[in-house]
């Protein structure tokens, strides 16, 4: 359920995916400017564009080209919905050829930083420091040659004789470049003209505000029923935990169930943040041989990962059965969750990366409602709204944690005995971050189980035992992300102290896998 309400959304931006690796930074643009953004596959119909009223859309970029047998194509009934339209790189090229332009394959693509010269007489270029040119993110093997009637001509690099046009007439624009992302000079500005200057849209995606939003529509949807959370000390349950209790108080319920895969100590931290300081009704389930036992012998990522999802709903489900009146099973399911589950089957655009426990594991006969008022949000607006809740820096600014828990930080079977290693050495990890001011400058950060063991001298004899591999990651959005650059010396010092404390490891090793192609888990 999305409590977005529709004022907010019938202010905002329809982004239709034809799937390019940018469609998640467009809307995080649009957000970041203050205006409501979703995203909806390019097969969509009219009907479910204009669900929300949109003040304007934006055609994403793809990695197909307009001349491909099975490439996606414009659903021309949009130019008739009277909105202005923004068609980025792949979507300029299928709004020039709707309105009888012309494009073909390009003598010489573009990839990477090319100058733009722009009409800064332009609505959509206004304001801009261009004088000398703009400094632009291309990335594109066909180009747009000639543009329909009524079109004029306003950028171009020299390689692209067009790169961005506009017709007023038709409320139709186009760029050749991204301007979604950061090596776009003025990016941010050219996304503000189109959503401003020509969409008319609001701001009013503002975490303050939408803390109030979301309390009253949680009242309003909830009622007088029960809600029941699963609260697992992450940022995102630890956020909807707040929430809801803000909105409804002693109707609130929440869950901790330790399943065995949880970091060192978060149990009794769960307990302190939640069950003393915030007053909610907690209950602790120790079901830790039930999900281990469900596991024994698993050892595919997504078999695990449903495994998990299933056994902890049978346990909410146990759990609600003991409890009067439970309507509703709170989640704290987050955009990118929706994103990377979503299928072409299921209306998405991209393969499915991963099944998320939150989205992916929920059987069909659930007993309980689901109530997921973070599934319109980003990670860091999830933070946002945490600041605004007034929960603690250290629940706020924690790194992300999956659903599966451990379970996906250890590769093939997973058992108690290697979940007891890797919680002894992720907790070294993080512990040596924190104290080396390394933390907050870091997006997540982890060890992970591998299957394999290695050599190693222990005193004077040798020892066969496991490998731990670290992972530490930068990213803004979670949808791409570098890995992370930490000192020699302080990697040294982590390795060292694993080695020494964690009986039963030999060596670690440290990832320096960017995503794409990685993931930032492992599984």
């Amino acid at each position: 359920m999305d409590l977005v309400n529709s004022k907010v959304k019938s202010s905002g931006i329809v982004i239709i995916d034809y799937g390019s690796q940018y469609t998640q930074l467009i809307t995080r643009r649009v957000r970041e400017a203050g205006v409501f953004s979703e995203i909806v596959h390019h097969g969509a119909s009219v009907e479910r564009i204009l669900e929300n009223k949109p003040r304007g859309i934006i055609l994403s970029g793809g990695p197909n080209s307009v001349f491909s047998k099975d490439a996606p194509r414009l659903n021309e009934k949009i130019l008739e919905l009277g909105v202005p339209i923004l068609g980025i790189c792949y979507g300029m090229q299928l709004l020039t050829q709707a309105f009888g332009g012309e494009v073909s394959p390009a003598n010489k693509g573009e990839y990477g930083f090319a100058e733009v010269t722009v009409k800064s007489d332009s609505k959509l270029f206004e304001g801009l420091d261009a004088h000398q040119g703009l400094n632009v993110w291309m990335s594109h093997g066909d180009s747009v040659m000639r543009t329909g009637e009524s079109f004029i001509n306003i950028g171009s690099s020299a390689n692209t004789p067009c790169a961005a046009y506009e017709s007023q007439s038709h409320f139709i624009y186009g760029l050749q470049f991204h301007p979604e992302v950061t090596h776009t000079q003025e990016g941010d500005k050219i996304i503000g003209n189109f959503l401003f200057s020509i969409c008319g849209c609001e701001k009013n995606w503002m975490m303050g505000d939408l803390v109030t939003q979301l309390v009253d529509e949680i009242r309003k949807e909830v009622g007088n029923e029960k809600v029941l959370l699963g609260l697992s000390g992450g940022v995102d349950s630890s956020v909807v935990a707040a929430l809801v209790h803000k909105a409804i108080g002693s109707q609130l319920t929440c869950v901790f169930v330790d399943n065995g895969l949880l970091r060192l100590n978060e149990a009794q931290q769960v307990i302190e943040t939640f069950g003393q300081s915030m007053g909610s009704e907690l209950i602790f389930i120790d079901a830790a041989d039930e999900f281990l036992g469900n596991l024994v012998g698993v050892v595919d990522p997504e078999e695990k990962r449903k495994i998990i999802g299933k056994t902890f709903i049978e346990v909410f489900d146990r759990e609600a059965e003991k409890l009067s009146d439970i309507s509703w099973l709170a989640q704290g399911t987050i955009y990118p969750d929706v994103i990377e589950s979503a299928g072409v089957d299921n209306g998405g655009v991209a393969h499915v990366i991963k099944s998320h426990h939150n989205v992916g594991g929920l059987p069909d006969d659930m007993n309980l409602k689901l109530l997921e008022p973070l599934r319109s949000f980003f990670k860091d607006e999830v933070r946002s709204l945490g600041r605004e809740l007034g929960l603690s820096n250290m629940v706020v600014d924690r790194h992300p944690f999956p659903g599966p828990g451990l379970g996906v930080r250890i590769l093939n079977e997973v058992s108690k005995a290697s979940a007891d290693t890797l919680r002894e050495a992720d907790h070294i990890f993080i512990e040596e971050l924190i104290k080396e001011d390394l933390y907050k400058k870091v997006s997540q950060a982890f060890a992970v189980f591998l299957p394999v063991k290695s050599v190693g001298v222990m005193g004077d004899g040798r020892a066969y035992a496991n490998v731990i591999a670290l992972r530490a990651v930068e990213t803004t959005d979670f949808m791409t992300a570098n890995w992370a650059r930490l000192p020699y010396d302080f990697l040294e010092k982590v390795s060292l102290r694993i080695i020494n404390e964690v009986q039963g490891v030999s060596r670690v090793v440290y990832d320096v896998s960017g995503k794409p192609p990685a993931t930032i888990e492992w599984e």
